[in-house]
């Protein structure tokens, strides 16, 4: 049951004091519950499992690619600068990701897509976490304690990949600084490194400078490894998805920062989390390279997609009558559209605006992906499980509440696993 109006506003307070939440409103509505969202053991591991396996196939289908140059053109469609990202980082793409796992009737699980690049989502439950009382940690875990931990191990790892030894490891942290909505996952993130002794500093790509000395650093501090808080379609050319789209008016690579940061990478000066492999990893055609590429696939890998990835095809080679036939069986995706934009959902739309939209979607840029019925608590909403894997290891769930495909508009609640002993839980889960 959501939290009366006076309890919300003690709750928000307390989600605030954590420094991970600035805003626990949006448009005026609660974006968070208290009430934790209850798995059983056997669910969280089958979870866990499911999008280490994901991520798994997603690295079999990263380098693939890379032995396919032809299919960065032909199958991605990618730009010049993301080729070049792709060509100084590959195969290595993933650090963090997080993968959104759905159960489905019957338990099945569905994983929609893997977010990869910069996934968001940390500071939510960095902060979720730290509202959990003692009596719902004594009903079970939070299954988002080693979060932090294996993050900064993950960290500490690439420092010392590249030779840092005997002296804590300096960290840049670039991020659009003129956005704010993870402005609570930097400040996660800055208190890890902060207790482990590390020096941090936070800056744009604008701040990044390759020095004559062959040192990247970031506003004039240099950097042993970067957080790369920046979206990969940002850094390259930016282009539309739509054929009468208007063009960005920053439509431009940001060649000098992409290229200080590059240049550091490949000559192993500093170490980039998430590499810049992620460019094709994050791409939503991905999907459909592991459906396409089935047969050239492991035995493992395509046990996975059959079983966990609902079926993705490029837009441009699909049946369009049939996808007009089926409209509510399917979902249109943009190749580096998330959380709710650039995704359109058959059931949502009329027959006429489904049209509209399958004429209107530039070709190389889109999937369609074979929609699931997620199970429904009793309140009609969807649970997205958000779960984090880290270096190939799950180790938190971020859940979000939704009546609709999930976007800004979900409620974020704490996760709890029931201890596999004890006699209850919470009513949801």
């Amino acid at each position: 049951m959501m939290a009366t109006a006076d309890e919300y506003l003690t709750f928000a307070d307390r989600l605030q004091r954590t420094g991970f939440v600035t805003d626990p409103w949006f448009d005026g509505r609660p974006r968070f519950d208290p009430e934790p969202f209850w798995l059983t053991a056997p669910e969280a591991r089958a979870m866990a499992a499911a999008a280490a396996r994901v991520a798994a196939a997603t690295d079999e289908a990263v380098r693939l690619a890379a032995g396919e140059p032809a299919c960065l053109d032909e199958f991605f469609a990618l730009t010049p600068s993301q080729k070049l990202m792709f060509a100084v980082a590959a195969p290595l793409w993933h650090g963090v990701a997080r993968a959104d796992v759905f159960r489905c009737e019957g338990g099945r699980l569905q994983i929609c897509e893997l977010n990869c690049d910069t996934p968001s989502g940390f500071g939510e439950t960095a902060a979720l976490g730290a509202t959990l009382g003692p009596a719902d940690r004594r009903r079970g875990r939070d299954p988002s304690s080693a979060l932090g931990p294996a993050f900064v191990r993950l960290v500490a790892r690439a420092a010392a990949e590249i030779g840092v030894r005997g002296r804590a490891p300096r960290i840049g942290v670039v991020y659009p600084t003129e956005l704010t909505e993870d402005v609570g996952q930097i400040a996660a993130w800055q208190r890890l490194f902060a207790a482990e002794g590390w020096d941090v500093t936070l800056g744009s790509p604008f701040n990044l400078e390759w020095t004559g000395g062959g040192r990247l650093t970031l506003l004039g501090e240099p950097c042993d490894v970067v957080i790369r808080h920046y979206k990969t379609d940002w850094w390259g050319e930016r282009r539309p998805v739509w054929r009468d789209g208007f063009d960005f008016v920053d439509a431009e690579p940001l060649a000098g920062p992409l290229a200080a940061l590059l240049a550091a990478d490949e000559c192993g000066r500093c170490a980039v989390l998430n590499p810049f492999g992620a460019v094709l990893a994050q791409n939503k055609r991905t999907l459909a390279f592991l459906w396409e590429r089935l047969p050239l696939l492991t035995e493992a890998t395509q046990a996975t997609v059959r079983a966990l990835v609902p079926f993705t095809q490029r837009l441009e080679i699909a049946d369009g009558a049939r996808l007009r036939a089926e409209r509510g069986d399917w979902v249109l995706k943009s190749d580096y559209g998330c959380e709710g934009d650039e995704v359109i959902l058959g059931t949502d739309v009329s027959d006429s605006a489904w049209d509209d939209a399958l004429r209107a979607a530039l070709p190389g840029r889109w999937i369609v992906q074979r929609r699931f019925t997620p199970e429904r608590d009793a309140e009609g909403r969807v649970a997205n499980h958000g779960v984090f894997v880290v270096a190939g290891e799950p180790v938190g769930i971020y859940t979000r509440l939704s009546r609709d495909a999930t976007n800004a508009r979900a409620v974020s609640v704490p996760t709890l696993v029931k201890d596999e002993d004890a006699d209850g839980g919470g009513e949801r889960g």
